[in-house]
């Protein structure tokens, strides 16, 4: 094939890593999402990552999907977020180093529902200093149960790639622990400045701070959110779809992330 092609072609469908294994079970839809969005979606367990098997330099895309890695037993994402944080790979470094190399060559990552959990944990998210420490939480819902419900929500900044030319939207939530708590004022402070609350709910269901449902970094390069745009791609997964209401999905989330990657790659040439 020549040359000029194959990169064209490789310019045309970036390549998203959706993670999977540990209590993640979301995976299947992340995919969907991807693919439907005109990505090239691969599911690979944890696992081969932490073994050598898959070098995650390949891909332009990472995401968490939601689940419930390790049971929640310690704290949504705690677990997971620790072994991405301290476990060594073959080549020395820690999931969490190649992770941050990642970042440097302009690559996007995405965490949904508990993939949020892991990435406010590891401290990509929201990132206000740029030192990956940790600067907030996410806590069990302020009514104390599970929540499994639909919920309007707000863009709040649609200049992150991640909601380019949205409009308010809804999604389905499914978490006990979505209560996002921020560190203290100062982060407060600067999320609020740099409007790194992209997404917010109209109806705050769990008592997160700012109203937050969502958050990017200062780079724009790291996307969690507690509801399931990957739950809503098609009109038809809404349950009044057919009031011909709800014609905005969460695929328009997917399809931001690839275009950014497809934008960013014709620069380069």
């Amino acid at each position: 094939m020549d040359k000029r092609i194959a990169e064209a072609d490789d310019m045309k469908n970036p390549k998203a890593l959706v993670v999977t294994g540990f209590g993640i079970n979301c995976e299947e839809e992340t995919a969907a999402a991807f693919r439907f969005a005109g990505a090239e979606a691969e599911i690979v367990f944890l696992n081969k990552i932490f073994c050598g098997d898959i070098n995650i330099h390949q891909y332009d895309i990472l995401a968490i999907p939601g689940g419930f890695s390790f049971g929640d037993d310690l704290g949504s994402g705690k677990v997971l977020a620790n072994k991405i944080r301290y476990k060594k790979l073959p080549g020395g470094t820690t999931l969490l180093e190649e992770l941050k190399i990642f970042l440097k060559e302009g690559k996007i990552i995405i965490g949904i529902c508990n993939g949020f959990q892991v990435l406010v944990r590891l401290g990509f998210l929201p990132n206000t200093e740029g030192t990956f420490s940790q600067e907030a939480t996410l806590a069990h819902n302020e009514g104390g149960r599970f929540i499994n419900d639909w919920c309007g929500l707000i863009v709040n900044n649609g200049a992150t790639p991640f909601l380019k030319g949205m409009q308010n939207i809804e999604l389905p939530i499914r978490h006990g622990e979505g209560r996002l708590i921020i560190k203290d004022e100062i982060v407060r402070k600067k999320i609020l400045e740099q409007q790194l609350h992209c997404l917010l709910y109209e109806k705050n269901p769990n008592g997160s701070d700012l109203d937050c449902a969502g958050l990017t970094d200062p780079s724009f390069q790291v996307f969690g959110l507690m509801p399931h745009p990957e739950a809503f791609l098609i009109p038809q997964n809404h349950p009044a779809w057919g009031s011909g209401e709800h014609t905005q999905t969460g695929l328009q989330i997917f399809k931001n992330i690839v275009n950014s990657i497809i934008m960013r790659k014709e620069k380069q040439t």
